[in-house]
């Protein structure tokens, strides 16, 4: 594979949604980024300048920092046209405005709202539902004779169905919600998107909104056991939560909530057929090996590939200094491979103990459902292990062109039931 070296062939691939079809492309430059510069400035055709960090150490500093590296004003990379055009369609600085935006003292208000449902007590609850969902989606690859595309027809749908139940929106709804989350996060994406028209990702936001803002009326006449119902009718400094950061809680929620737990579920399945040794390992101990097995998944796929932060005040990082003003992109699939941490960190090895992967972020901002998608996860994979016998790959992987968030779009498999 080629390692783009120089700016600004580097510059211009790093941010190409193309490139980020091909897992194997993706890691070579971070390998040679990792080695040869750590930190380094980009400024590619389209976007205000950055620096790329790539290792482990330095991401964790960055993020444990939160008043000196705050996700304001550019939480991702976005084109500036498209910054530019939200600005004059809606006003505002940003499309969207959920935990993702805010810095404090915003931010730990807002996530205080719904942090309980996502902690032990309230997940201990759930896990006989969670079970329950496992089963039915094994069910569906028993009824499909023996082959699937795992991504298509089991992957993307149970988390869904998990965190809609949890959520309170109606199963029938389950498909526009699928949608408009792929049409989200794979807006750059030949097979998922809605038009590469930037403005129809606005129409992609507005679908949601319009969506939310009548779940945000039904829960507050009719207040149920569920999140919507706490979203709905919380109070943020003594007066009712706004639309725009109401929808966006929604949002985040409605669309990370499952689309990531997909991603590392099909990924961390094809490591499994690709690596027969650790699928036999794992068979012969499912209740010792699952936690460890689920973070190796989840440090696989990454499926959240970055986030960013800005400076506020002169600093330094790793040596490089850095400017007031200045934004760093926080590549996770990058610090989940770094050699500094993990003795080989490109085999996948479900007994990995070393190094905790950073794929949820770290610090103030780490992921609200981490708990969530590792018990999802750990339903599946163990009702998958007792009911399937053998797994096979039926045809070539797909992965989504999207520099965001990501993992793999089609899993075709073959398998035989128990």
């Amino acid at each position: 594979m080629d390692v783009f070296t120089q700016s600004p062939a580097l510059d211009n691939a790093m941010v190409s949604p193309s490139n980020w079809g091909s897992e194997q492309w993706v890691h070579d430059q971070f390998a040679w980024l990792r080695q040869n510069e750590p930190l380094k400035y980009l400024s590619p055709e389209g976007y205000k300048p950055f620096w790329n960090v790539t290792r482990y150490n330095d991401i964790k500093e960055i993020e444990g920092q939160k008043q000196l590296f705050i996700n304001d004003p550019r939480p991702t990379l976005g084109l500036e046209a498209m910054e530019q055009l939200v600005q004059q369609m809606t006003g505002r600085k940003h499309l969207v405005r959920s935990l993702v935006q805010m810095d404090d003292p915003d931010h730990m208000k807002y996530r205080m709202l719904t942090q309980g449902w996502f902690m032990g007590s309230n997940l201990r609850k759930l896990q006989a539902r969670v079970d329950e969902l496992a089963d039915m989606y094994i069910d569906r690859m028993a009824d499909m004779g023996g082959e699937c595309d795992f991504v298509k027809d089991v992957a993307i749908w149970y988390p869904l169905r998990v965190i809609m139940s949890i959520f309170g929106v109606p199963e029938a709804d389950e498909p526009l919600m699928l949608k408009l989350t792929q049409e989200l996060f794979g807006s750059t994406d030949p097979d998922v998107n809605r038009s590469f028209e930037p403005a129809e990702f606005l129409n992609v936001v507005k679908d949601f909104e319009a969506y939310f803002v009548k779940l945000s009326e039904a829960r507050r006449a009719e207040p149920r056991d569920d999140l919507a119902t706490i979203i709905a009718n919380a109070e943020i400094d003594g007066g009712q939560i706004p639309d725009h950061e109401a929808n966006g809680y929604y949002m985040i929620i409605a669309t990370a909530g499952h689309d990531t737990t997909s991603a590392s579920t099909a990924g961390g399945l094809l490591e499994l057929i690709n690596n027969p040794d650790q699928m036999a390992a794992f068979r012969n101990n499912v209740d010792g090996l699952m936690p460890t097995a689920i973070d190796e998944m989840i440090r696989w796929v990454s499926p959240v590939r970055h986030f960013m932060r800005t400076a506020t005040a002169d600093t330094e990082v790793a040596g490089q200094k850095i400017k007031a003003g200045e934004s760093m992109i926080l590549w996770y699939p990058s610090a989940n491979r770094d050699e500094t941490v993990y003795t080989d960190p490109n085999a996948f090895r479900i007994d990995r103990k070393e190094g905790k992967q950073i794929a949820f972020g770290f610090g103030a901002h780490v992921c609200l459902g981490q708990h969530l998608a590792r018990m999802e996860m750990s339903s599946l994979f163990r009702k998958l292990l007792e009911r399937v016998e053998h797994i096979e790959l039926a045809g070539e992987p797909q992965y989504t062109q999207a520099v965001f968030v990501g993992g793999l779009k089609s899993l075709p498999i073959r398998y035989k039931m128990k």
